[in-house]
């Protein structure tokens, strides 16, 4: 617990098609709007310009040192430490140890997770790892384990967090019993199918039973199954564009678009620093741990020709 200290947070990435260094610093630092108009994703500067000055930054909390390893490298890490104030830049993660407080893992790569976070866990540095944390079974049963041990980290989609969806997690009586969600996403479902699963989870809440996978790596048809009855398909292709949420219960229906990704990337941040401050958690761990299998069935069930996947066959231990 940190409590009302300075906080003093690294920053990891690149990963290909994922600009998080860039607005995420943003959110904690603030930016050179001209800088940042040559990041690569104009969809970050897009959404950055339309906020107030006073809305953008977290109190007591700074990115004060970032590293680019992987897809992008320190030159890639220069330019996002002047697009967004970052007073350090260093050649290797572990530079940080002992520099700051807390790290974010910014990197959507699944599979690169263990191995990006494991000096920081065994430095006992808190982290917020970006989605999803894993994509195998394996790597989820060290994370687990991490955890057991008393290793701190959090992680979750920014679709957590979607402001039109966020009333009806708690309040949807209007639409009776829930019977159906279709979620639409953008990209290929080991990057971004946590983003469709995610997003829809508070609406239905734990208990999830199977996934089945009937498309390929570059569409995937997921039919998900929960305990309540509900059904969930989420329909998703590289090239494809991103779609609201069709919601349909016994009593009633509505589709529910996001027209605000500074928000939900903003509150995921906000949520990070409030934990990092009162070690309360802003969701159970074993909801990461039940979103997680169903990535895994995903990707295990097209594998399979469209086997059906069952959660409770995928092992943590």
């Amino acid at each position: 617990m940190l409590k009302d200290k300075e906080l003093k947070i690294g920053i990891l990435g690149f990963t290909e098609g994922n600009g998080h260094p860039y607005s995420w610093s943003a959110m904690f630092n603030g930016y050179d709007p001209i800088e940042m108009q040559n990041c690569g994703f104009p969809v970050i500067p897009e959404y950055l310009n339309k906020q107030p000055k006073e809305t953008i930054g977290i109190k007591g909390a700074k990115i004060t040192h970032i590293c680019c390893t992987g897809f992008k490298g320190i030159e890639e890490a220069r330019k996002v430490a002047k697009a967004t104030f970052i007073e350090k830049v260093v050649e290797k993660p572990e530079d940080m140890i002992g520099e700051v407080d807390a790290v974010i893992c910014a990197t959507d790569v699944g599979d690169e997770h263990v191995e990006r976070c494991k000096p920081f866990l065994d430095a006992n540095i808190p982290m917020f790892i970006d989605k999803p944390l894993i994509n195998s079974e394996e790597d989820l049963k060290t994370f687990v384990k991490w955890r057991k041990e008393g290793k701190k980290f959090i992680s979750c989609s920014s679709l957590r967090f979607n402001k039109s969806l966020e009333p009806l997690y708690k309040n949807h009586y209007e639409f009776g019993k829930l019977m159906y969600i279709c979620q639409p996403m953008a990209k290929k479902f080991e990057t971004y199918g946590i983003h469709a699963l995610e997003g829809v989870f508070p609406l239905l809440g734990e208990g999830f039973v199977s996934v089945r996978n009937t498309g390929t790596y570059e569409q995937a048809h997921l039919h998900v199954k929960h305990k309540s009855g509900c059904n969930v398909t989420i329909a998703q292709g590289i090239g494809m564009s991103g779609a609201g949420t069709l919601i349909v219960g016994t009593a009633g229906s509505t589709y529910v678009t996001n027209q605000d990704s500074y928000y939900c990337f903003k509150k995921q941040l906000d949520l990070f620093v409030d934990w990092l401050r009162t070690d309360v958690e802003p969701f159970p761990f074993t909801e990461t741990i039940e979103l997680m299998k169903m990535v895994i069935a995903g990707i295990k069930s097209r594998e399979e020709g469209g086997k059906e996947i069952f959660l409770k066959d995928i092992s943590i231990d």
